[in-house]
């Protein structure tokens, strides 16, 4: 059972990321798909030093509310995830594979991790990291990713290309 406490963490997060996808200051334009054109989100100095902390907070509330231990940033998980965003913008394709041939588990050890890997979340958007995680967390499977029990470490990265498309990552581990 879910306590008042960590219910109420869940609505405040749910809110805040149905919050942040619909904020934009102004009408989104229409493609010809009907659906809203993506909208730049250019990653400020400021914003880099505050988007782990944002997303830590947001997924150990969503833990919370499951009533699942809280993780902690690692700083090699952090360093995998940086690597594979930027390979996936090399790439031009969001995909568990690197260039390399390197999986998950190969570029977290390479980064220095000597737990258990649990999971990767990958995504290629012109989203923020909140309308990210709300994505992740509509699909069972990196819900899971996310949400896993034995889930004690994330590592959380992203790559920008200039043309402000993002490449995010968050690899998870125990």
């Amino acid at each position: 059972m879910i306590g008042a406490k960590y219910m109420a963490k869940y609505l405040l997060v749910a809110a805040s990321l149905t919050l942040a996808a619909c904020a934009s200051g102004t009408d989104p334009q229409i493609g010809p798909d009907g659906k809203p054109l993506p909208q730049l989100y250019k990653i400020s100095p400021r914003d880099a030093q505050e988007i782990p902390a944002r997303v830590l907070e947001a997924v150990n509330a969503l833990r919370g509310a499951r009533g699942t231990a809280p993780v902690a940033l690692n700083e090699a998980l952090t360093a995998a995830a940086a690597r594979h965003s930027r390979d996936m913008a090399a790439q031009n394709r969001p995909w568990h594979w690197g260039s390399d041939g390197s999986s998950p588990v190969d570029r977290a050890r390479q980064a220095g991790y000597i737990g258990k890997l649990v999971g990767e979340n990958i995504s290629e958007t012109y989203e923020t990291e909140t309308e990210t995680l709300s994505a992740w967390m509509a699909l069972a499977d990196t819900r899971d990713v996310i949400l896993n029990p034995s889930v004690t470490q994330m590592g959380f990265a992203w790559y920008q290309e200039p043309s402000g498309k993002i490449w995010w990552t968050m690899v998870t581990g125990d």
